[in-house]
């Protein structure tokens, strides 16, 4: 998209698309467990190998996208997700709901590999996230309301997806395809350029790739596990616990709108270390839920905050790379932890219980805290805030002053002769006139 279109909405729908199979995870895996003849761990597995597949294609596209295209690229991954989603929401046939999920997954990251790139390449990323995060969170929020009521099965959440992907496919009309005479207009849209320049900051991005990968995978092991939390050991309903998400959700877009309307005045580094030490509390609190008010409480506070340190850091890992390299990076390192969450969820929900595994998920965000914020604050200097644009300075040629004497002439010391006021050209005759030549005489 050119950074001069006011408000990115093909972007936001795509963002939207992308995230929306993330956000559903847990009434995914949920309904994968109860409607198929499936183990809770291999239910998880189902769902982390939708994300790794994810995370994968984001991996591969980091710095293809504007080589083939944004609207190619965006018009086939939401083929995919519908097509993948689509298929494993149709049959009861584990293997093919297992590539239905793998494939959609592809889908999933496709998607969100143009809509990380575009991003990165606007005037202000921070803004258009927070629009990315406003609508993915009131979507999922409607569907976690409306799913429990569409009656039992595995299939709702995931044909909700694809349904998704097609109704978005639309809007990629508006972005500019492989060479198009608007592709130069993108700040990202350096095609040769941008496979051939070596990555900015790139320890940075690297330590923020790393640290964010854990950051996903500790809070998607609660996230894929806290459908069970809430039925198992709060005790509640499958309605109940829809509406807590739908709540916390909810709660999480005034969250989004409040880090939208702060914008950077905090920087960067306060919201992403702040931020994750309060995530920290929230999952140990959600996790030792054993009633509707702990439970509804740590899950609320939880989605609040989170979509916040989310929009800082992937406005962060934008700044990074204006071609958008470090944006899909990071965000495909967060796929990949995603996509480990609930199986790692599983795993350590069964060996130490829900709670035992809320303190050491906090234990470890409380550790990856420091080298995300190490990264915002070093990068605070030489990357621009995502609202601003680069400088370019005009060289301003200095002329030197020349001081020009001034010469006072006294009036009235000689009386002006009254023909000094005759008119002015070659006819003009003055008293010397005859002793030299006058105007016409050459």
């Amino acid at each position: 998209m050119s950074a001069r279109t006011t408000t990115p909405w093909p972007l936001v729908a795509l963002f939207t698309a992308g995230y929306l199979a993330p956000y559903l995870l847990p009434t995914t895996v949920g309904r994968l467990s109860a409607g198929l003849p499936l183990s809770a761990t291999e239910a998880g597995s189902i769902g982390s190998a939708l994300l790794l597949s994810s995370a994968t294609a984001g991996f591969l596209l980091a710095s293809r996208v504007d080589r083939h295209g944004p609207r190619g690229l965006a018009r086939g991954g939401l083929l995919l997700a519908a097509a993948g989603y689509g298929t494993a929401a149709l049959t009861t046939t584990i293997p093919l709901v297992v590539l239905g999920a793998i494939v959609g997954g592809l889908g999933s990251g496709t998607i969100t590999s143009v809509a990380a790139t575009g991003i990165a390449g606007r005037r202000d990323p921070h803004r258009t996230t927070t629009l990315g995060l406003l609508g993915v969170s009131a979507l999922a929020g409607a569907l976690y309301l409306t799913i429990p009521h569409l009656g039992p099965g595995h299939g709702h959440p995931l044909a909700a997806i694809a349904v998704t992907a097609l109704l978005v496919l639309p809007v990629t009309r508006h972005l500019p395809a492989a060479g198009g005479p608007d592709a130069p207009h993108t700040p990202a849209a350096r095609t040769h350029r941008a496979t051939t320049t070596p990555l900015p900051h790139r320890r940075a991005g690297l330590v923020l790739a790393a640290a964010m990968l854990c950051w996903s995978l500790a809070q998607n092991s609660l996230w894929g596990v806290s459908g069970r939390i809430g039925l198992q050991q709060a005790g509640l309903t499958e309605a109940t616990v829809g509406v807590v998400f739908a709540v916390a959700l909810g709660a999480g877009l005034l969250g989004v709108i409040g880090a939208g309307a702060l914008g950077q005045r905090l920087g960067r580094a306060l919201p992403i270390g702040a931020g994750t030490a309060l995530i920290a509390g929230c999952i140990a609190l959600s996790a030792a839920a054993t009633d509707l008010t702990s439970f509804a409480t740590g899950e609320i506070a939880w989605n609040t905050v989170y979509p916040v340190v989310l929009s800082y850091v992937i406005g962060l890992a934008a700044s990074l790379d204006r071609r958008g390299r470090w944006a899909v990076l990071v965000g495909s390192a967060s796929s990949l932890g995603t996509a480990c969450g609930p199986l790692a969820g599983s795993l350590l929900s069964a060996r130490v219980g829900y709670p035992g595994m809320g303190v050491i998920l906090a234990l470890g965000l409380l550790l990856i805290t420091v080298p995300m914020t190490a990264v915002a604050l070093r990068t605070r200097r030489t990357a621009p805030l995502p609202q601003e644009h680069p400088v370019v300075e005009i060289p301003v040629l200095e002329i030197p002053v020349v001081e020009i004497p001034v010469v006072e002439i006294p009036l009235g010391a000689v009386p002006t002769p009254r023909t000094a006021y005759d008119t002015a050209g070659p006819r003009q005759a003055t008293t010397g006139a005859a002793a030299g030549p006058g105007p016409g005489s050459r």
